[in-house]
C-alpha cells in the first residue's frame, strides 16, 4: 500500500525555530533563519553577535524627530544626484552585525551595495540613531560596530539629555564635529547643515530654510559636479 506524503503546515515548519529574544547571542545566518520566521511585525537587531528586539515606539521620543530627519534628509537628497536615502533599512555589516539604522544616506557606488535579495550589504557613508538616552546600545557597542565597518559619519540623536553628536571617522576612530554659528555640518555630503536648534524646537520650517543655505554653497556645487560628471 503506497502511503501519501506528510506535508507540513506552515506552523509545523517554523515550530522548530526558537524566536528572537533580546540578549541572545547569534551568527547572522542563524539570526536571519530566525527573523524571516518571526512575525512581520517583530523589528531586530544583531549588534556585535547580540540580539536586541526593539520595543514600540513612542511618538516624542522616536516617531516625530525621525520624521523630521527624513524630511530633512529627503532635501538634500532631491537635491544631490548620486544621493540615496533609506528609512530603517536592514544593513549587513558584517558577520556580526545586520542592523537597521533609523535612516541612512548613501552614495551610489560607495561603501554599501543592494545585495540579490535586496538588503544592503557594507557600509553606508551617514546613519542616523534616535535614542532615548546616552546609555543606549547605540552609543556603545552599534557605534564601535559602525565605525569598525568603515561607517564614514554616524549622527546620534539622544533624546533624554537633548544633545547631538554627528561623528567622523578618524584614523583614530570617531571624532565629535564642531557645532558652528548653531550649525553642524557633514564633511562627507557637502551643503547637509543641521540647525540644532531647530531641530529641538521641532521647527521643520527652519531645519529646511538652513539646508536650503547648504545646498547653495559653492562646496555643494562642486559636489554635484563631481557626481554628475561622465564616467
Amino acid at each position: 500500500m503506497t502511503t501519501s506524503p506528510t506535508v507540513e503546515t506552515p506552523a509545523e515548519a517554523t515550530r522548530a525555530i526558537p524566536p528572537l529574544m533580546s540578549g541572545a547571542r547569534l551568527s547572522r545566518a542563524e539570526f536571519e533563519r530566525r527573523y524571516h520566521a518571526a512575525p512581520d511585525t517583530l523589528r531586530a537587531e544583531l549588534v556585535e553577535g547580540v540580539v536586541y528586539v526593539t520595543s514600540p515606539i513612542r511618538y516624542r521620543q522616536h516617531g516625530h524627530p525621525h520624521a523630521m530627519i527624513i524630511a530633512w534628509w529627503g532635501a538634500y537628497a532631491a537635491a544631490t544626484p548620486g544621493v540615496e536615502l533609506a528609512d530603517s533599512a536592514t544593513v549587513r555589516l558584517d558577520l556580526e552585525n545586520e542592523v537597521q539604522p533609523d535612516a541612512l544616506l548613501r552614495l551610489e557606488g560607495g561603501g554599501s551595495r543592494v545585495g540579490d535579495d535586496d538588503y544592503l550589504e557594507g557600509a553606508p557613508e551617514l546613519v542616523v540613531e534616535i535614542a532615548a538616552s546616552i546609555a543606549a546600545y547605540d552609543l556603545h557597542d552599534k557605534k564601535r560596530a559602525y565605525m569598525r565597518n568603515g561607517v564614514r559619519e554616524y549622527l546620534a540623536v539622544q533624546m533624554y539629555e537633548r544633545r547631538i553628536d554627528w561623528f567622523a571617522l578618524r584614523d583614530e576612530g570617531y571624532a565629535s564635529l564642531p557645532v558652528t554659528d548653531g550649525i553642524l555640518r557633514s564633511e562627507v555630503f557637502p551643503g547637509l547643515w543641521l540647525a540644532v536648534d531647530a531641530f529641538w524646537a521641532n521647527d521643520l520650517a527652519r531645519m529646511l530654510a538652513v539646508v536650503q543655505q547648504g545646498l547653495a554653497t559653492a562646496e555643494h556645487a562642486a559636489v554635484v559636479a563631481r557626481l554628475t560628471k561622465p564616467r
